[in-house]
């Protein structure tokens, strides 16, 4: 089966402009080189799909863990961080389109342990969560949010022989096969009753048909894909 691999106008990214993009930026770099005393910042990634109530249960349930922190300042910070992300949480009905990172948790002031404050970001970001994830760290977890800030390009996979064809969308390592035609056209061998030319040119017709159907579908497809 022959394999066709055509670049689609535009990208993932093509929705954020260079604004949006720089202060994103930005802001992972910051958080970045945020660290804790202890295991005491809070990262959480929600995907689409998931329900916010389902998540401020689990953050509930990691605060009565807290507490058995031996740590006194830590078992402070971990708790206050994750009410606060809980009563941040209270302001959404559902969960953003393209999912909700929240980053919340003590942060150094530079005047000295024990006067740290709480604080808290939040991302709505330019792609689809893919990972649903808690994390209590010295550091926040800001790779996968790196990842999706990588200008990947959208390309459009059209494999096709005789029998059937097949299109799908690659974006970056992650692909989606979002139809498929048969050709309805005969194999190579002759039915009865018919002379081997007039055959070859019933199929050859058949096939020209089914190429141009394909083609068209693909045109279409890819095109409302690029959008």
């Amino acid at each position: 089966m022959a394999s066709v691999i055509m670049a689609l106008s535009g990208s993932n990214q093509s929705k954020w402009d260079s604004v949006k993009r720089y202060r994103l930026t930005k802001m992972l770099n910051e958080l970045s080189n945020i660290s804790g005393h202890g295991t005491e910042l809070v990262t959480v990634y929600i995907p689409q799909r998931r329900p916010i109530f389902d998540v401020i249960s689990q953050l509930r349930n990691e605060a009565g863990t807290a507490s058995n922190i031996k740590s006194d300042l830590t078992r402070t910070h971990v708790q206050d961080a994750l009410s606060r992300t809980v009563e941040y949480l209270k302001l959404f009905k559902e969960t953003p389109e393209n999912g909700l990172v929240v980053f919340c948790g003590a942060i150094p002031t530079g005047k000295g342990f024990g006067t740290e404050k709480i604080e808290l970001k939040s991302i709505i970001p330019p792609k689809p969560v893919q990972i649903s994830l808690y994390r209590c760290d010295d550091h926040f977890w800001t790779d996968h949010l790196r990842e999706m800030m990588k200008d990947d390009k959208v390309m459009g996979v059209l494999s096709i022989d005789t029998q059937e064809a097949g299109l799908g969308i690659l974006t970056g390592d992650r692909s989606e096969v979002i139809d498929s035609l048969t050709s309805g056209v005969a194999g190579k061998h002759r039915q009865g009753g018919q002379s081997a030319r007039r055959f070859e040119r019933l199929r050859d017709n058949e096939l020209n048909e089914y190429y141009h159907r394909v083609a068209d579908h693909a045109k279409r497809c890819f095109s409302i894909s690029s959008m």
